[in-house]
């Protein structure tokens, strides 16, 4: 083997994507001297995306002061290099930032869009945006606020709208917007499908886990429901069942009605951003992963999107992951070539991921010993 590409998601909690990368780099040479190994650390729009490009393209961190989920300000990082920012918005409006105080009827993307400000007064002129992670059911009000983005209630008062608020919202002045990102390339990263509202949308599925009960699903999604005629009426925008519209807590939706962006997966944006396709040409091997592999992997998912570039120019994919869920098996259809749990031993999880590191390594050199004797072989 001449060349393998380390391409893999972070295993949550337990593993980075730089991590993995870093054991790729050790191991890699140990089995096959001389093999080039390259190693692309990634995230596809969630917790990790700012610190993955850093890793892999060089570029430089910017940490600034900004608004934070609950009003207090924080010291948030992006990525910039050249006329490129990468934001993820998980830095100002994420979950662990709300720490024991999670609302998401109060929290606010407000500082998101202070990060998005800053890069553009920075001159950049794309702004690949991050949605994951959050603690937030604004619908990327707050963002827009930040940017310029007007809102004002039936007596004329201009306000921030937050997840509780969205109801009020009687006019939208979009124009300032418009003309700071006149030139601008917004492109919101996601890695979900779920649409802004109803049984599968931003609050039914994803408020709970940010510490909403059953009462206040219900109404943060009436909200987001009342903040879509609202961007029907004043914007002309219909973005409800847009793919991702619930990233986020309806971020996505937002992105597209009132910052004019772009909705992609994140992996493919990610993919796209480091010229993976050109790498694959003489490429032999490439390894992927993520924490568990499971029907889901194959739709936005690091893992699917991975398989699916090098299955079409015939480079096989194995899948080095934590679990493996009995859904799995559909990534073989998408181009994945085996699936390797790191899983060796029959332990509670909190020590399997305590041992995580060496797991990796482990089975990354027995998937390497088993391509060399293959190789031996075939002589």
């Amino acid at each position: 083997m001449k060349k393998c590409i380390v391409v893999s998601d972070s295993f949550k909690g337990t593993l980075s994507s730089l991590d993995i990368c870093a054991a790729a780099r050790r191991v890699i040479p140990e089995c096959f001297p001389g093999c080039e190994a390259v190693t692309i650390p990634v995230a596809d729009g969630g917790e990790g995306t700012v610190d993955c490009f850093i890793e892999a393209m060089g570029a430089s961190p910017v940490t600034v002061e900004v608004t934070g989920v609950l009003g207090t300000p924080v010291a948030a990082r992006y990525a910039r290099l050249g006329g490129l920012a990468v934001v993820e918005m998980a830095a100002a409006a994420g979950l662990p930032l709300a720490g024991s105080t999670r609302s998401p009827g109060r929290a606010t993307t407000f500082g998101v869009g202070e990060l998005i400000a800053h890069a553009v007064r920075a001159g950049c002129t794309t702004v690949l945006l991050g949605l994951g992670g959050s603690a937030t059911n604004d619908g990327g009000c707050g963002c827009a606020a930040a940017l310029g983005v007007r809102f004002t209630d039936a007596g004329g008062k201009s306000f921030v709208p937050v997840g509780a608020t969205l109801d009020r919202i009687a006019h939208i002045d979009a124009s300032a917007v418009r003309e700071r990102l006149h030139g601008v390339r917004v492109i919101a990263m996601c890695d979900i499908t779920n649409p802004m509202h109803g049984h599968s949308g931003a609050a039914c599925i994803f408020a709970p886990q940010k510490g909403a009960d059953e009462a206040a699903v219900r109404e943060l999604d009436r909200q987001l429901r009342a903040l879509d005629e609202t961007f029907r009426r004043e914007l002309n925008a219909s973005v409800a069942m847009l793919p991702g519209a619930g990233a986020a807590g309806a971020f996505g939706a937002g992105c597209v009605a009132l910052l004019g962006a772009e909705l992609r997966r994140g992996i493919e944006v990610v993919l796209d951003v480091v010229g993976f396709d050109a790498l694959l040409t003489d490429a032999d091997l490439v390894i992927t992963g993520e924490g568990r592999i499971d029907a889901q992997s194959t739709h936005g998912k690091v893992v699917g999107g991975v398989a699916r570039r090098a299955h079409a120019r015939g480079v096989p994919v194995f899948a080095i992951v934590g679990d493996v869920g009995d859904d799995a098996y559909g990534a073989y259809d998408v181009g994945v070539s085996a699936i390797f749990s790191i899983n060796r031993l029959a332990v509670p999880r909190d020590e399997a991921k305590a041992r995580s590191h060496i797991d990796y390594t482990h089975t990354l050199d027995d998937l390497l010993r088993c391509i060399r004797a293959a190789e031996q072989f075939k002589r």
